[in-house]
C-alpha cells in the first residue's frame, strides 16, 4: 500500500481532491466537501449517490431508436441501389451523393448534439470522478466520430466507460472487442479468415493493456487471425462473431497454442502481469504528476492483481496516499482544454454556458470531445499549451468574464474547420452578459481591495500565489476601485487573474 496522507485535511487539499478527481467546483462546493472529511469524501467519489442514467440521452440515441434508424438507413441504402437500375453513370452518381450528403448532414447535427450532451453533463453531474474516469477510458481506448460516423455509437461507447468507470479493466477490455464503434474504428469487421487485419491485435496489446515492447511481432501476427469474423450487424446494433469468417486454427500467443478466438486473446494478455503495471502506471499520470516512483507503481499494481483488476481499489489507495497531496502533485498539471473549460465555467458560477460556447472553445483549443486526433488519444500535458492556444484560453476568459460586449471577439476570432463535424457557430454567445458578480465578489467584500482579491485566489487557484502576483493584483484593485467597484472592475480583475500562467495549472 502507499503511505497514506495524514488525519489532518485542509480546505486547499479538498479543492485538489475535486480538481483532480473532478473538474472543480465553486466555493460552496469545495467547502461541503471538505466539511465531509478525507475518507468520505474520497469515498462519495468512487460510490456517488447520482444514478447512471441521471441524464437521458438524446432522442435519436436511445435504443429503440436508435435500432429504428439503422434498419431505416439499410432501407433507404436498399431502395437507393435499386433505384439507380436504367440511369445512366451521371445520374447513379448524383443519386448516390444525394443520398450520403443527406445522411452526412443528419450524423453532423447529432455530433454536435452528442457533444453538447456530454460537455453538459461533466458540467452539473453530482458524480464527477465518474466523468473524470469515462474521458479517461475515452482518450485511453480512443475511437474519433470522424472514422465511426455514426454519432448513436459513439454516445453508447460512452455508456459503456461510464459503466466501467470503477469496473474491472479486463472486463472492460472485452467489452471493447465486442463494441461497435471499436469495431468500425479499427477495421475489425474487415478482419476475415484468410485476410487477418493486424489493426486491434496490435492496439490492444501495443496501447490497451501491455505497452510497446512487452509482446513480439509474431504475437500481433498470430492474434490477429484470433480476432476474425467480428462484424457490426446493422439490423440488431452490435457485434457479432461470425464463425465462418473466423480462422479456428491454432495459433501461438505468448509461448501458448490453441485455437483461439478474440476473447481467449485479451484471457491470455491478462494472464501476463504487465497489464497491471501498464494501467496502474496510466492512471498515476492522469490523476497525479508524470514521474512516479517505481516503487508506487509496484503497490498499485499489486493492489489492481488482488482486486481482479477492479479499478476502485486503485483510485481509492491513489487518493488517500501521501504522495498525492505532497506539493510535488499540487499545481503540477496543465490543464486539459476540457479541465479547463469546465473548470472556469463552475468557478465563475456559470450553470448554462452561452450559447455555441463549449464546442467552439473546444475546437479552438483542440481537444474535442469524440474526436481524438488518433487511436493513441490525446498528447497531454506541455502539448496543450502553445502560443494560439493559451492567448485563445485568455481571450476565453475574457468573454465569459466581461461578455459579449466586451469580449465576443473571443467567441468569433476563428471559425475552426473540423473533418465530419459542422462549424462552430459564426457568432456564438451573442447577448451573453458575463457571470453574476454579486455572487462571486458580493459588494461589501470590494470596500477592502486585499480581501477581494484573496477572495478570488482561493477561488480561481485554491491554494497561495507569489507574493509579486497577489501584490500586483491588489495594485489592480486598488487603482481601479475609484468610488464604487462595479461589475466592470470586477470583470476586468477576475480577467486579470484568470489570464496568468498560474491559472493554466491544478
Amino acid at each position: 500500500m502507499l503511505p497514506k496522507a495524514s488525519d489532518s485535511w485542509t480546505v486547499n487539499e479538498a479543492a485538489h481532491l475535486l480538481n483532480r478527481a473532478g473538474f472543480g467546483g465553486g466555493l460552496d462546493e469545495i467547502r461541503a466537501f471538505h466539511a465531509l472529511g478525507r475518507v468520505k469524501a474520497v469515498d462519495s467519489l468512487i460510490t456517488p449517490d447520482e444514478a447512471e442514467n441521471a441524464f437521458p440521452l438524446p432522442e435519436w440515441a436511445r435504443e429503440e431508436q436508435a435500432l429504428a434508424e439503422l434498419r431505416s438507413r439499410n432501407d433507404q441504402i436498399r431502395e437507393m441501389r435499386r433505384s439507380l437500375r436504367g440511369h445512366t453513370t451521371e445520374e447513379m452518381g448524383r443519386i448516390r451523393r444525394e443520398t450520403i450528403q443527406k445522411f452526412q448532414k443528419e450524423n453532423r447535427q447529432q455530433a454536435l448534439e452528442a457533444q453538447g450532451w456530454w460537455f453538459r453533463r461533466i458540467l452539473k453531474t453530482k458524480a464527477p470522478l465518474r466523468e473524470k474516469m469515462t474521458l479517461f477510458w475515452h482518450d485511453h481506448f480512443a475511437t474519433s466520430i470522424q472514422k465511426v460516423k455514426e454519432p448513436v455509437l459513439m454516445l453508447h461507447q460512452n455508456e459503456l466507460f461510464r459503466r466501467h468507470a470503477f469496473g474491472g479493466f479486463r472486463d472492460l477490455t472485452q467489452a471493447i472487442l465486442m463494441d461497435p464503434a471499436m469495431t468500425l474504428y479499427l477495421d475489425t469487421q474487415n478482419s476475415k479468415k484468410g485476410k487477418p487485419n493486424e489493426n486491434f491485435a496490435r492496439e490492444v496489446m501495443e496501447l490497451f493493456t501491455l505497452g510497446e515492447g512487452n509482446y513480439t511481432e509474431q504475437d500481433i501476427r498470430e492474434a490477429a487471425r484470433a480476432f476474425t469474423g467480428y462484424q457490426f450487424d446493422r439490423r440488431n446494433g452490435k457485434v457479432t462473431h461470425n464463425r465462418r469468417q473466423w480462422d479456428e486454427t491454432d495459433k501461438t500467443i505468448f509461448g501458448k497454442t490453441g485455437p483461439y478466438a478474440g476473447n481467449d486473446v485479451i484471457k491470455l494478455i491478462f494472464e501476463q502481469s504487465r497489464p497491471a503495471r501498464f494501467i496502474s502506471r496510466k492512471i498515476w499520470e492522469f490523476f497525479v504528476h508524470e514521474q512516479p516512483a517505481e516503487a508506487a507503481i509496484d503497490s498499485l499494481a499489486d493492489t489492481l492483481a488482488r482486486a481482479d483488476y477492479q479499478i476502485a481499489p486503485l483510485l481509492r489507495e491513489i487518493f488517500l496516499s501521501s504522495e498525492f497531496y505532497a506539493e510535488a502533485s499540487i499545481r503540477s498539471q496543465i490543464k486539459s482544454p476540457i479541465q479547463f473549460l469546465i473548470q472556469l465555467l463552475k468557478q465563475l458560477e456559470i450553470d448554462e454556458p452561452p450559447a455555441g460556447f463549449p464546442i467552439t472553445a473546444q475546437q479552438q483549443l483542440g481537444q474535442i470531445l469524440f474526436l481524438p486526433p488518433n487511436v493513441a488519444g490525446w498528447d497531454w500535458g506541455q502539448a496543450w499549451i502553445n502560443t494560439n492556444t493559451l492567448l485563445t484560453r485568455y481571450n476565453l476568459a475574457g468573454f465569459l468574464t466581461k461578455g459579449s460586449d466586451e469580449g465576443g471577439k473571443a467567441m468569433a476570432m476563428e471559425r475552426v474547420k473540423t473533418p465530419g463535424m459542422a462549424p462552430a457557430p459564426r457568432r456564438g454567445g451573442r447577448g451573453w452578459n458575463g457571470p453574476d458578480y454579486g455572487e462571486i465578489a458580493p459588494r461589501p467584500l470590494r470596500e477592502n481591495p486585499a480581501g477581494l482579491v484573496d477572495s478570488l485566489i482561493f477561488r480561481f487557484f485554491q491554494g497561495p500565489l507569489p507574493d509579486k502576483a497577489r501584490g500586483s493584483f491588489i495594485e489592480y484593485a486598488t487603482a481601479k476601485k475609484g468610488v464604487i467597484f462595479t461589475d466592470k472592475e470586477t470583470a476586468e480583475l477576475c480577467h486579470l487573474m484568470l489570464s496568468t500562467p498560474y491559472y493554466q495549472l491544478c
